[in-house]
């Protein structure tokens, strides 16, 4: 993915100003599908209710809140219908799950639920990939949007940094799609890998 960004050059975004463009752009061209990939194993997002519950150690009212978050995430799977847009997302698992993972993939599930399209990958899917670090966080927008999101070291978002190309942004779309293929659904990678687990401890 790095090799596909570095050919376009992109803006460097801070974390207000990234965010700030993104809602600006989001569902501004109908019938783009949005594609993610998202490849860390550890994020920090204080700003979240439910991680917060679930850093302190509570683990039920952070699954309590997920599940809070569904009408939300229901309003966001209609207005995406509405401009004919699917949202799509590639999640890279590493084994053993780590805690935020963990509790990540109950909040996946129910994007899932609410019509998100999520399928989970193993590192070996990217290894081709990874030879001089990490596959970028990526997400797409639109006919011509694509976004690096970046992350401090201790994983909270930073930004990010756009890139406006359309071709740019098919030729990630198509191997993130192609990533997509290989995946397994949420629901089934979460019935054998996550819903037997205990409560995770620690972030």
């Amino acid at each position: 993915m790095r090799d596909l960004l570095e050919a376009s050059p992109g803006e460097r975004l801070g974390r207000d100003a990234y965010r700030a463009d993104f809602r600006s752009r989001d569902f501004a061209v109908d019938g783009y599908d949005s594609w993610k990939l998202e490849r860390r194993q550890h994020f920090r997002e204080p700003g979240d209710a439910s991680w917060n519950a679930f850093v302190r150690g509570e683990w039920k009212e952070a699954l309590e809140l997920i599940e809070a978050n569904r009408p939300e995430l229901v309003d966001l799977a209609r207005l995406a219908a509405r401009h004919r847009c699917r949202l799509l997302r590639v999640r890279v698992v590493e084994q053993p799950l780590t805690p935020y993972v963990q509790w990540e993939l109950h909040l996946l599930r129910v994007r899932a639920e609410c019509g998100e399209l999520i399928r989970v990958i193993g590192p070996e899917h990217i290894g081709a990939y990874e030879h001089e670090g990490p596959v970028p966080e990526v997400i797409t927008l639109n006919d011509d949007t694509v976004y690096e999101i970046l992350y401090d070291a201790g994983g909270t978002a930073a930004g990010g940094v756009r890139h406006l190309d359309a071709q740019l942004r098919d030729r990630v779309a198509e191997r993130v799609e192609t990533l997509y293929g290989l995946g397994e659904d949420i629901d089934t990678f979460f019935e054998r890998e996550v819903a037997p687990l205990d409560p995770p401890t620690g972030d």
